[in-house]
């Protein structure tokens, strides 16, 4: 799927200007950051595979489900959506794990999400959902900032601890 295609996508399924804007950055940043990560392990001799048209387009396609809810719930009917459009399962994976940090299985029968685990696995899925963690408005914060924010919607210390090893875990292949 290509960019003009994602964004088509995200038109018919009824996401707002802002959602669609949000979600550029969101991809624009997630290929920046992978394709740093591929620079800087080439250098060390250790390459990483990525899937840089992967980090991109599953960026572009992180919130489509706000085009339903704004709430946490829009991660699984974003993944309704892509499933129902037929998108490859990597895509959905991004998609339905890139909320938070991710949210492990015991933490979403309080959050009124479907009991599975939430948390990205792939480096495709941990680089979008760092990605989004990181940009705030529409622009990219500093990992100060995010924390800072986080506190200020009250999330707990634990929740607070899986955005900074997400962010210590992408910075250190940026080292």
């Amino acid at each position: 799927m290509n960019k003009i295609e994602a964004i088509n996508l995200l038109i018919r399924s009824g996401c707002s200007q802002s959602v669609i804007d949000h979600c550029k950055i969101v991809a624009g940043y997630s290929r920046e950051i992978a394709l740093n990560i591929r620079e800087k392990s080439e250098k060390k001799g250790i390459p990483v595979e990525i899937d840089i048209d992967l980090v991109f387009t599953g960026g572009l396609l992180h919130d489509i489900g706000r085009s339903r809810t704004h709430g946490i719930l829009h991660a699984v009917e974003g993944a309704s959506i892509a499933i129902k459009n037929g998108l490859d399962e990597k895509l959905v994976h991004i998609i339905e794990r890139h909320i938070g940090a991710g949210i492990p299985v015991d933490e979403t029968k309080d959050l009124g999400l479907p009991e599975k685990d939430y948390l990205p696995v792939t480096l495709e899925e941990k680089i979008v959902a760092h990605a989004d963690n990181l940009i705030i408005g529409n622009r990219i914060a500093t990992v100060e900032e995010m924390i800072l924010n986080l506190k200020r919607k009250n999330l707990n210390e634990k929740t607070i601890h899986r955005f900074i090893k997400l962010n210590d875990e992408i910075s250190s292949m940026l080292a």
